[in-house]
């Protein structure tokens, strides 16, 4: 038998599997199980997106795009991310049309990374940031964030994490897993401290429209003096109920976003005609109506999110107040279990999936995420079953 060991790559085979993909693979084969780890909506593609999509198939529009995607495209994002966000980009060779975020994260990193070179990573944080630092050739270096500082990054901490090898910093707010979100006054400090250094920023504001309680998402390039250092990474997945089109983008300086394209190119060639013109329909009805089905998603969730926060309290566990995403992240500490003994014991004792906060990164021990991007019925009835474990771990005791 062949030993493909020697063979790998090693850097990518050192590389953990996604802690989410466990829970969901339990989850398929437990037909009564209620997820709450799926980070996606569960509204379905406004009619008239969908619509347009069926329409380019019947008029046969079934060819490849432009490798930065289609010109309408790209003209509709420039308007959208300046009356939207306050910043200006040519849709000419400033926004790229990617697969998903997840493709800009990719090309952002492979764009930008030199071998050796440390990437910031604000923690707990999504699961690709740090593999895909790895994947690029750079070092991932976790800064913490606390629930005592409503899990922002901090000047502080920012400042204390650089050093001569830092490359970049992955700055992702809206926060995927603690729903954190920076306000104005948060965004500028961290812009202070950057002012001045070679420090380039990948900002991942594909939950820029999620955001509660009085507050708006600031779009970091739209600071002084940060433009010119920031690449934005959005896209269609989470606003607009739109996960499985898997259409994103990013905005940035032009002789960077050259480069991403160049490695999108030789890789992917383009994102799908038909995703690609569903997002025209979505942006193109968004900004005629004010972004009506958007904002009607928003309220619905901010309703659940109030829920969770309320219940997980009642419950005994502390949980941080999210403001932006569709996320909770509550504290399992007083249970005594670590964050995957409590999600284990969960999802075999009452069928509940939620994802250990340790998936995270390690400062995310502790805590589990749970997505209230469910139908409203079904997270009642998670609350109970949760409410059901705790008070059982509290009897063993």
């Amino acid at each position: 038998m062949m030993d493909y060991g020697p063979l790998l790559n090693p850097r990518a085979a050192a590389v953990p599997p996604s802690g989410i993909r466990k829970f969901f693979d339990l989850v398929s084969e437990m037909p009564e199980a209620i997820s709450l780890g799926v980070g996606e909506p569960d509204f379905v593609t406004p009619w008239g997106i969908r619509t347009a999509a069926i329409d380019s198939l019947t008029d046969g529009l079934t060819q490849y795009t432009s490798n930065w995607g289609r010109v309408e495209l790209r003209r509709l994002i420039a308007q959208y991310m300046g009356a939207r966000f306050g910043v200006n980009y040519s849709p000419t060779d400033e926004i790229l049309v990617t697969i998903g975020a997840s493709e800009g994260i990719d090309l952002a990193l492979r764009a930008l990374v030199q071998p050796g070179a440390e990437v910031l990573i604000p923690e707990p944080a999504y699961v690709s940031y740090a593999p895909g630092v790895v994947f690029a050739g750079g070092t991932p270096v976790a800064i913490p964030t606390r629930a005592e500082d409503e899990f922002r990054l901090t000047p502080a901490a920012l400042r204390a994490a650089l050093s001569p090898h830092v490359k970049a910093l992955i700055l992702p707010y809206p926060n995927n897993p603690t729903g954190a979100m920076l306000r104005p006054q948060d965004a500028q400090a961290l812009a202070d401290v950057l002012r001045g250094t070679d420090v380039l920023v990948i900002a991942d504001e594909i939950y820029a429209e999620l955001t509660y309680g009085g507050y708006t998402h600031t779009c970091f390039a739209s600071l002084p003096d940060m433009w010119q250092r920031t690449v934005t990474l959005n896209g269609f997945s989470k606003a607009f109920a739109m996960t499985g089109w898997r259409v994103g983008y990013a905005c940035g300086p032009r002789e960077i976003l050259a480069l991403m394209c160049k490695i999108h190119q030789y890789t992917i060639m383009c994102a799908s005609t038909q995703g690609q013109i569903a997002a025209e329909a979505a942006l193109r009805a968004g900004l005629e109506d004010g972004f009506a089905d958007v904002r009607a998603m928003v309220a619905s969730y901010d309703r659940r999110r109030r829920l969770m926060v309320t219940a997980f309290r009642g419950m005994g566990l502390d949980c941080f107040e999210p403001l932006g995403a569709f996320y909770v992240f509550p504290s399992i500490g007083r249970t005594g279990l670590t964050a995957q003994a409590f999600c284990e014991g969960l999802l075999r004792a009452e069928q509940v999936a939620c994802v250990p906060g340790d998936a995270f990164g390690a400062s995310g021990q502790g805590h589990i995420r749970c997505c209230y991007a469910t139908a409203l019925d079904k997270l009642q009835e998670a609350l109970r079953r949760i409410r059901r474990y705790v008070e059982g771990l509290e009897g063993t005791r």
